[in-house]
Protein backbone atom coordinates (compact mmCIF):
# COMPACT_ATOMS: atom_id res chain seq x y z
CA UNK A 1 0.00 0.00 0.00
CA UNK A 2 2.86 2.54 0.81
CA UNK A 3 4.12 1.85 -2.89
CA UNK A 4 1.45 2.17 -4.09
CA UNK A 5 0.99 5.79 -2.52
CA UNK A 6 3.94 7.03 -3.36
CA UNK A 7 3.47 6.46 -6.71
CA UNK A 8 0.39 8.24 -7.21
CA UNK A 9 2.03 11.02 -5.45
CA UNK A 10 5.73 11.40 -7.65
CA UNK A 11 4.41 10.25 -10.70
CA UNK A 12 3.00 12.53 -13.55
CA UNK A 13 -0.61 12.85 -13.73
CA UNK A 14 -2.04 13.65 -16.95
CA UNK A 15 -5.55 15.13 -17.51
CA UNK A 16 -6.67 16.02 -20.73
CA UNK A 17 -3.91 19.16 -21.49
CA UNK A 18 -3.48 19.52 -17.57
CA UNK A 19 -0.03 17.73 -16.36
CA UNK A 20 0.63 17.60 -12.22
CA UNK A 21 4.43 16.62 -11.18
CA UNK A 22 6.16 16.92 -7.82
CA UNK A 23 9.84 17.33 -7.17
CA UNK A 24 11.57 15.87 -3.64
CA UNK A 25 12.61 18.74 -1.94
CA UNK A 26 14.79 18.18 1.36
CA UNK A 27 12.61 15.28 1.50
CA UNK A 28 9.38 16.93 0.77
CA UNK A 29 7.41 15.88 -2.35
CA UNK A 30 6.32 19.89 -3.63
CA UNK A 31 3.54 19.43 -6.50
CA UNK A 32 3.22 22.36 -9.36
CA UNK A 33 0.63 22.14 -12.13
CA UNK A 34 0.62 23.09 -15.82
CA UNK A 35 -0.82 22.87 -19.23
CA UNK A 36 0.84 20.88 -21.67
CA UNK A 37 2.89 22.70 -24.41
CA UNK A 38 3.35 21.57 -27.88
CA UNK A 39 6.57 19.58 -26.76
CA UNK A 40 8.00 20.06 -30.62
CA UNK A 41 8.78 23.53 -29.84
CA UNK A 42 11.85 24.84 -27.75
CA UNK A 43 12.57 28.36 -26.15
CA UNK A 44 9.27 29.03 -24.86
CA UNK A 45 9.17 31.44 -21.64
CA UNK A 46 8.36 30.35 -17.75
CA UNK A 47 5.93 32.05 -15.57
CA UNK A 48 4.66 30.93 -12.45
CA UNK A 49 1.59 31.84 -10.74
CA UNK A 50 1.71 31.99 -7.01
CA UNK A 51 -1.37 31.51 -4.90
CA UNK A 52 -2.00 33.34 -1.70
CA UNK A 53 -2.08 31.82 2.02
CA UNK A 54 -4.47 29.05 2.63
CA UNK A 55 -4.38 28.61 -1.40
CA UNK A 56 -3.12 25.91 -3.07
CA UNK A 57 -1.58 25.46 -7.10
CA UNK A 58 -5.07 23.66 -8.61
CA UNK A 59 -7.39 26.55 -6.86
CA UNK A 60 -5.51 29.08 -8.68
CA UNK A 61 -5.31 27.15 -11.74
CA UNK A 62 -9.15 27.12 -11.77
CA UNK A 63 -9.19 30.80 -10.76
CA UNK A 64 -6.30 32.38 -12.84
CA UNK A 65 -8.14 31.81 -16.91
CA UNK A 66 -6.25 34.50 -18.61
CA UNK A 67 -3.47 32.03 -19.70
CA UNK A 68 -6.06 28.84 -20.34
CA UNK A 69 -5.43 27.46 -23.98
CA UNK A 70 -2.86 29.78 -24.99
CA UNK A 71 0.52 27.81 -23.90
CA UNK A 72 1.54 27.67 -27.67
CA UNK A 73 -0.20 30.59 -28.82
CA UNK A 74 1.77 32.84 -26.38
CA UNK A 75 4.81 30.41 -25.96
CA UNK A 76 4.57 30.11 -22.23
CA UNK A 77 4.42 27.52 -19.88
CA UNK A 78 2.31 28.47 -17.01
CA UNK A 79 3.02 26.82 -14.03
CA UNK A 80 1.19 26.75 -10.83
CA UNK A 81 2.65 25.60 -8.19
CA UNK A 82 1.65 24.96 -4.49
CA UNK A 83 2.91 25.91 -1.33
CA UNK A 84 3.74 23.65 1.86
CA UNK A 85 0.62 22.95 3.31
CA UNK A 86 -1.08 25.85 1.59
CA UNK A 87 1.37 28.48 2.42
CA UNK A 88 5.08 30.08 1.43
CA UNK A 89 7.92 30.38 3.43
CA UNK A 90 8.12 33.74 2.58
CA UNK A 91 10.56 36.51 4.14
CA UNK A 92 7.94 36.97 6.72
CA UNK A 93 9.90 36.70 10.14
CA UNK A 94 6.69 36.68 12.68
CA UNK A 95 4.68 34.10 9.78
CA UNK A 96 2.84 31.42 12.34
CA UNK A 97 2.75 29.14 9.04
CA UNK A 98 4.50 25.48 9.21
CA UNK A 99 6.34 26.70 6.18
CA UNK A 100 8.40 29.32 7.83
CA UNK A 101 8.46 27.54 11.30
CA UNK A 102 10.19 24.71 9.55
CA UNK A 103 12.41 26.66 7.10
CA UNK A 104 11.04 25.13 4.21
CA UNK A 105 13.67 25.48 0.79
CA UNK A 106 11.67 27.60 -1.53
CA UNK A 107 14.19 28.87 -3.49
CA UNK A 108 15.71 25.00 -3.74
CA UNK A 109 11.98 24.14 -5.02
CA UNK A 110 11.94 27.31 -7.59
CA UNK A 111 15.18 26.25 -8.65
CA UNK A 112 14.51 22.31 -9.10
CA UNK A 113 11.11 23.63 -11.00
CA UNK A 114 13.33 26.22 -13.60
CA UNK A 115 15.80 22.79 -13.92
CA UNK A 116 12.83 20.67 -14.62
CA UNK A 117 11.58 22.73 -17.34
CA UNK A 118 13.96 23.65 -18.95
CA UNK A 119 15.20 19.61 -19.06
CA UNK A 120 12.30 18.50 -20.30
CA UNK A 121 10.54 21.75 -22.52
CA UNK A 122 13.73 23.23 -23.50
CA UNK A 123 12.40 26.64 -21.71
CA UNK A 124 14.40 29.74 -21.90
CA UNK A 125 16.36 29.99 -18.88
CA UNK A 126 16.12 34.28 -19.62
CA UNK A 127 12.78 34.57 -19.89
CA UNK A 128 11.38 33.07 -16.38
CA UNK A 129 9.13 35.20 -14.84
CA UNK A 130 6.52 35.01 -11.43
CA UNK A 131 3.40 36.36 -10.61
CA UNK A 132 1.69 36.02 -7.11
CA UNK A 133 -1.01 37.05 -5.09
CA UNK A 134 -1.29 38.07 -1.32
CA UNK A 135 1.08 35.57 0.33
CA UNK A 136 2.39 34.57 -3.37
CA UNK A 137 2.99 38.29 -3.39
CA UNK A 138 4.90 38.07 -0.98
CA UNK A 139 6.67 34.76 -2.60
CA UNK A 140 7.69 37.06 -5.42
CA UNK A 141 9.35 39.63 -3.35
CA UNK A 142 11.41 36.58 -1.97
CA UNK A 143 12.22 35.43 -5.33
CA UNK A 144 13.18 38.78 -6.37
CA UNK A 145 15.13 39.56 -2.88
CA UNK A 146 17.17 36.37 -3.31
CA UNK A 147 17.25 34.86 -6.62
CA UNK A 148 17.18 38.02 -8.73
CA UNK A 149 19.55 36.22 -11.88
CA UNK A 150 16.95 33.90 -12.06
CA UNK A 151 13.56 36.02 -13.11
CA UNK A 152 13.96 38.52 -15.59
CA UNK A 153 10.75 39.93 -14.42
CA UNK A 154 8.23 39.48 -11.18
CA UNK A 155 4.73 40.88 -10.15
CA UNK A 156 3.48 41.06 -6.44
CA UNK A 157 -0.54 41.57 -5.96
CA UNK A 158 -1.60 43.07 -2.88
CA UNK A 159 1.50 42.44 -0.71
CA UNK A 160 3.98 44.71 0.68
CA UNK A 161 7.53 43.80 1.35
CA UNK A 162 8.16 42.89 5.42
CA UNK A 163 9.29 45.91 7.48
CA UNK A 164 13.03 45.45 8.45
CA UNK A 165 12.17 43.98 11.84
CA UNK A 166 9.88 41.58 10.31
CA UNK A 167 12.33 40.06 7.46
CA UNK A 168 14.50 37.02 7.86
CA UNK A 169 15.17 36.90 4.21
CA UNK A 170 19.01 37.57 2.89
CA UNK A 171 18.40 40.33 0.40
CA UNK A 172 20.91 40.12 -2.79
CA UNK A 173 20.05 43.91 -3.21
CA UNK A 174 19.84 43.60 -6.78
CA UNK A 175 17.47 45.68 -9.32
CA UNK A 176 14.64 43.96 -11.08
CA UNK A 177 12.15 44.64 -13.37
CA UNK A 178 8.99 44.36 -10.89
CA UNK A 179 5.33 45.54 -11.37
CA UNK A 180 3.26 46.03 -7.52
CA UNK A 181 -0.65 46.63 -7.68
CA UNK A 182 -2.41 47.17 -4.47
CA UNK A 183 -5.01 48.74 -3.01
CA UNK A 184 -5.93 52.01 -1.17
CA UNK A 185 -8.35 50.61 1.16
CA UNK A 186 -6.84 46.81 1.36
CA UNK A 187 -7.00 45.97 5.08
CA UNK A 188 -5.30 42.62 5.47
CA UNK A 189 -2.12 44.39 3.46
CA UNK A 190 -2.48 47.83 4.64
CA UNK A 191 -1.37 49.95 1.54
CA UNK A 192 0.13 52.34 4.27
CA UNK A 193 1.61 49.86 6.13
CA UNK A 194 0.74 48.26 9.31
CA UNK A 195 0.19 44.59 10.70
CA UNK A 196 -0.99 42.12 8.18
CA UNK A 197 -3.77 39.87 10.31
CA UNK A 198 -5.48 36.94 9.20
CA UNK A 199 -7.21 33.99 10.63
CA UNK A 200 -4.30 32.33 10.50
CA UNK A 201 -2.66 34.53 12.57
CA UNK A 202 -0.21 37.47 12.96
CA UNK A 203 2.22 37.39 10.06
CA UNK A 204 3.66 41.07 11.65
CA UNK A 205 4.02 43.99 9.85
CA UNK A 206 4.37 45.06 6.68
CA UNK A 207 6.25 48.80 4.94
CA UNK A 208 3.55 50.97 3.15
CA UNK A 209 3.13 50.27 -0.54
CA UNK A 210 5.04 53.59 -1.48
CA UNK A 211 8.26 52.29 0.81
CA UNK A 212 7.97 48.93 -0.79
CA UNK A 213 7.60 50.94 -4.52
CA UNK A 214 10.52 53.00 -3.75
CA UNK A 215 12.67 50.57 -2.19
CA UNK A 216 12.93 48.38 -5.27
CA UNK A 217 13.25 52.19 -7.71
CA UNK A 218 16.40 52.39 -5.10
CA UNK A 219 18.29 48.97 -6.10
CA UNK A 220 17.49 50.47 -9.96
CA UNK A 221 19.17 53.76 -9.60
CA UNK A 222 15.70 55.92 -9.71
CA UNK A 223 16.16 59.33 -8.26
CA UNK A 224 13.18 62.18 -8.46
CA UNK A 225 9.30 61.06 -9.17
CA UNK A 226 7.82 57.97 -11.45
CA UNK A 227 5.90 59.40 -14.24
CA UNK A 228 2.19 58.97 -13.71
CA UNK A 229 -1.08 57.81 -16.11
CA UNK A 230 -4.46 57.27 -15.58
CA UNK A 231 -5.70 53.74 -16.44
CA UNK A 232 -8.83 53.82 -18.45
CA UNK A 233 -12.12 53.01 -15.79
CA UNK A 234 -13.27 50.41 -18.00
CA UNK A 235 -15.61 49.33 -15.37
CA UNK A 236 -17.17 52.25 -13.18
CA UNK A 237 -19.81 50.19 -11.39
CA UNK A 238 -16.31 48.73 -8.93
CA UNK A 239 -16.03 51.80 -7.64
CA UNK A 240 -12.26 51.17 -8.34
CA UNK A 241 -9.72 53.53 -10.41
CA UNK A 242 -6.31 52.68 -11.33
CA UNK A 243 -2.85 54.99 -11.19
CA UNK A 244 0.24 53.87 -12.81
CA UNK A 245 3.74 55.18 -11.85
CA UNK A 246 6.85 53.71 -13.70
CA UNK A 247 10.44 54.42 -13.12
CA UNK A 248 11.35 53.67 -16.70
CA UNK A 249 14.88 54.63 -18.71
CA UNK A 250 17.47 52.42 -16.82
CA UNK A 251 18.45 48.73 -16.98
CA UNK A 252 15.19 47.85 -14.90
CA UNK A 253 11.82 49.14 -14.84
CA UNK A 254 10.12 49.27 -11.78
CA UNK A 255 6.28 50.10 -11.89
CA UNK A 256 3.42 50.90 -9.16
CA UNK A 257 -0.58 50.18 -10.13
CA UNK A 258 -2.24 52.13 -7.27
CA UNK A 259 -5.63 51.06 -7.25
CA UNK A 260 -7.66 53.72 -5.52
CA UNK A 261 -10.43 52.34 -3.53
CA UNK A 262 -9.06 48.65 -4.11
CA UNK A 263 -9.38 46.02 -1.30
CA UNK A 264 -7.48 42.61 -0.81
CA UNK A 265 -8.78 41.81 -4.06
CA UNK A 266 -8.21 42.46 -8.13
CA UNK A 267 -9.18 45.15 -9.92
CA UNK A 268 -12.14 45.31 -12.25
CA UNK A 269 -10.51 47.72 -15.00
CA UNK A 270 -8.14 45.16 -16.22
CA UNK A 271 -6.72 41.62 -15.99
CA UNK A 272 -4.05 41.60 -13.36
CA UNK A 273 -2.75 38.83 -15.14
CA UNK A 274 -2.64 39.41 -18.63
CA UNK A 275 -1.64 43.07 -17.99
CA UNK A 276 1.35 41.24 -16.13
CA UNK A 277 2.02 39.29 -18.50
CA UNK A 278 2.24 42.46 -21.39
CA UNK A 279 4.87 44.23 -18.85
CA UNK A 280 7.16 40.94 -18.57
CA UNK A 281 6.46 40.34 -22.75
CA UNK A 282 8.08 43.78 -22.76
CA UNK A 283 11.00 42.65 -20.97
CA UNK A 284 11.94 39.91 -24.18
CA UNK A 285 12.65 42.68 -26.54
Amino acid sequence: MKKWLILLFCCQVVKGQTLSDSLNIDGIYRSFHFEKPNEKSKGYSLLFVLHGSGGSGPQMMQRVTSFKGKTDEEKVIVVFPSGYKNFWNECRKMSPAEANVNNVNEEKFFQAMIAYFQKKYKTDKNKVFAIGTSGGGHMVYKLGLTLPTSFRAVTALIANLPEPQNLDCSEMKKPMNIMIVNGTEDKTNPYNGGEVILASGNFGAVRSTDKTFAYWAGLAGYEGEPSMKKLPDTNPKDGKTIEEFRYTGKDKEVVLLKVIGGKHDYPGDIDVHAYAWEFFKSKMK
